[in-house]
């Protein structure tokens, strides 16, 4: 988690002086930094080298403005798909369409979920679940992908893990009703296709490593008040992972995180039975 998968440009604003060169030519220095988030706090920066470039007449200043518009549209190439849509362009694609006896389940969600499949492959293969977890997302980016992840692919149910990176500022500032809203809408969206849902708690934490002082604890108690009580009010199965790992600090448990915020296999292993029952509740729902 958890950084927002999302382009942040720089471009430096350094003094020029002149040469001693008897066209007195200026020379400037101009660098530019595109970075691409992934997961577990890795980045992949594309650095482009400090350009020095004389301007000395019209024709290189149109180069150098050139060069410089062309390393801006690169930068903004990698931003298009903000919501990581194609991320499973290909795998949706090669889906059949279930079959009329399988309750397929898609788990929405963020990097826990993409860790889940990861670390526990097994728990997905061996039942007709689908996980569509991707790294740093926010509950926006999960809505503007819920038709291609999760309603096109035609589930009978779709269980909703977010939130957590919202609370981060991933993806800009956002308050504990915005998050709602967005799951609100996924919600909607989801009942409207005919397809049920579960609502998860987010998962306890005391401090984001990739975003130290952010006091996450008591917002995500608070948020995860107002989803059971949404879920409550809407006849929506709340899944409570929150309640059976939490410490005393609010945090989550440390035999079951590496880092405060990733369950590792004793975490899943606490999830996954929770996540069975509600599943179960909620299919066997009218």
């Amino acid at each position: 988690m958890e950084h927002p998968n999302a382009a942040k440009q720089k471009l430096s604003n350094l003094p020029y002086t002149k040469t001693q060169s008897s066209g007195g030519c200026l020379t400037r220095a101009v660098s530019f930094t595109f970075v691409q988030d992934t997961h577990n706090y890795k980045f992949n920066k594309l650095n482009y080298s400090i350009l020095y470039f004389k301007i000395c007449n019209m024709k290189s200043l149109k180069l150098t403005f050139s060069i410089l518009l062309s390393l801006f549209i690169a930068g903004a190439a990698f931003a298009q798909d903000w919501a990581n849509t194609s991320r499973f362009k290909d795998e949706n694609a090669k889906l059949s369409a279930p079959t009329s006896t399988e309750n397929r389940v898609v788990f929405m969600g963020n990097s826990i979920t993409e860790g889940w499949i990861r670390t526990h492959p097994d728990y997905f293969a061996s039942k007709p679940y689908i996980a569509r977890g991707i790294s740093g997302q926010t509950t926006p980016q999960m809505l503007v992908r819920f038709r291609p992840d999760v309603i096109n692919l035609k589930p009978a149910l779709v269980l909703i893990l977010a939130g957590t990176n919202d609370i981060a500022g991933n993806t800009g500032p956002s308050t504990l009703e915005m998050i709602m809203d967005n799951l609100i809408s996924m919600t909607e969206l989801a009942k409207a296709n005919n397809i049920k849902v579960v609502l998860s708690s987010v998962l306890p934490a005391f401090d984001y490593p990739w975003k130290p002082g952010m006091e996450p604890a008591p917002k995500i108690v608070k948020l995860n008040e107002m989803i059971k009580k949404y879920a409550d009010a809407n006849k929506i199965v709340y899944l409570d992972y929150f309640s059976a790992m939490v410490d005393e600090r609010n945090g989550l448990k440390k035999e079951l995180s590496a880092d405060g915020v990733h369950p590792n296999d004793a975490g899943y292993k606490i999830m996954e039975p929770l996540a069975e029952a509600a599943i179960k509740k909620a299919l066997s729902q009218k």
